[in-house]
Order: C-alpha cells, then structure tokens, then sequence
C-alpha cells in the first residue's frame, strides 16, 4: 500500500468514509481474517463460520464477505503492505551494524517494539506513515540512549526514505508524548478481565466437530519499558 499521510493526515480526505457503529464489528473481524490469509499458511487459516461464532457478531459469511470485497477495493487489493514494525525491523538493523558491540546493547529492538505497540494504541498514529513512525522512534531511542555516534546513519535513513525534517519533527514530537503518558503511573492500565476472549460452553461444542480448535495461549506479557 503506498503511503500517503502527511502531518496532520490531512492527505487522503477524497477516499475517506465513515463507518456506522452497527458496522464496526463486521469491519474489524473482516480486517483480521485479511490478515491472516495473508500471513499464515493455507491449513492454519479459520473457517469464517468459526471466526464469527468465536466473535459471537449476528452477522452472517455473507455479510463478511461482502465487507472483506469493500475493504479490498479501498485498499485497491494491495494487502501486504509494508508495516511500521517491518521498518522498524529494517532501521533497526541497519543501525546495529554501526555500532560497536559494547554499544548495541543500548539499543534493544524488543524496547522499541513495546513502544511501538503503545503508539498503535493511539488512533492519531493510524495517519502516520510506517516508515516515519518507526524512524521517529527509533529516532528519539537514540536520543535517550544517547548515541550521538549514530547522527550520520539516522540521517542517512531519513534521506533515502525520503522523509523530510519538519515531517520527522512533528511525527517524533507525538511519540515522545504518547511515550510519556505510556510511562507514567497516572495511564490507566486496561482492565485484565475485559480483555479475556470468554467462550461459551454452548459456542464451544458448536466448534466441536471443525478441524479449528479452541486452545489455551500464554499470556502476553506487557512492560512499560
């Protein structure tokens, strides 16, 4: 997908549509079945059936399928585009290899993941562009950690991926306070039990006899780091 935002996401109004609440539902499991269609193997992907009765949504296969074709023409059917954690990745590697070894300790990827993931919950970083987002953090990481060494490599990524100065600015600037309140004792932590995925004895023996099987995850582990 090609990246359009620019500061403010003001860019991209003439395709803009709103959704209705009732629709919301249909909209967010649509967008996760898309993915892992276009990310997981052929045998690991859920039956739709499966998915809605697991979601518990009223609506039907039909109603989904039909959402997923309006999500695919809005995305004009570019589904894997690249992401802020797949540059992330990249910036992150590049800027490993100029650091000495005793340094790169002071620049740990799964610290920049966790922070990445916090900006994700913030609905403004959703008009970002992927390769902005990851290099403001990566960005203002480098800052905190201080390692000025590494002026020449950031700015040598920001020229080839073609992000301006008053972009990366404003970009890192809403970072740095979503960060902040991320960190403070003041943010309000979710409520553990909301985020359980209940089913139902009932839901349960209904997808007893698909090959999808309901089974017990580890728990996510969350730092404020």
């Amino acid at each position: 997908m090609q990246e359009q935002s620019q500061p403010g996401g003001k860019s991209g109004q003439a395709g803009k549509a709103m959704v209705q609440p009732k629709h919301l539902g249909c909209v967010g499991l649509s967008c996760f079945y898309l993915a892992v269609k276009a990310s997981e193997e052929e045998r690991n992907v859920p039956l739709a059936t499966d998915l809605i009765r697991i979601s518990q949504y009223r609506f039907t296969v039909s109603d989904m399928m039909r959402m997923e074709k309006i999500i695919l023409e809005k995305l004009c059917w570019k589904v894997k585009a690249v992401t802020a954690f797949q540059f992330l990745q990249l910036y992150h590697s590049f800027i490993h290899e100029n650091l000495s070894c005793e340094r790169r300790r002071y620049l740990n990827f799964e610290r920049l993941e966790t922070q990445l993931k916090a900006c994700h919950c913030r609905i403004m970083f959703s008009k970002a562009k992927p390769s902005v987002l990851a290099l403001s953090i990566l960005a203002l990481e480098m800052e905190e950690q201080k390692l000025l060494e590494l002026t020449e490599a950031l700015e040598f990524l920001q020229l080839h991926s073609k992000i301006s100065n008053r972009e990366l600015t404003f970009w890192k600037e809403l970072v740095l306070k979503c960060l902040t309140e991320y960190s403070s004792s003041k943010c309000s932590k979710p409520n553990v039990q909301k985020l359980k995925w209940i089913v139902s004895g009932r839901t349960a023996r209904q997808l007893k006899h698909s090959y999808y099987r309901i089974t017990h995850l580890p728990t996510i582990p969350e730092t404020t780091s």
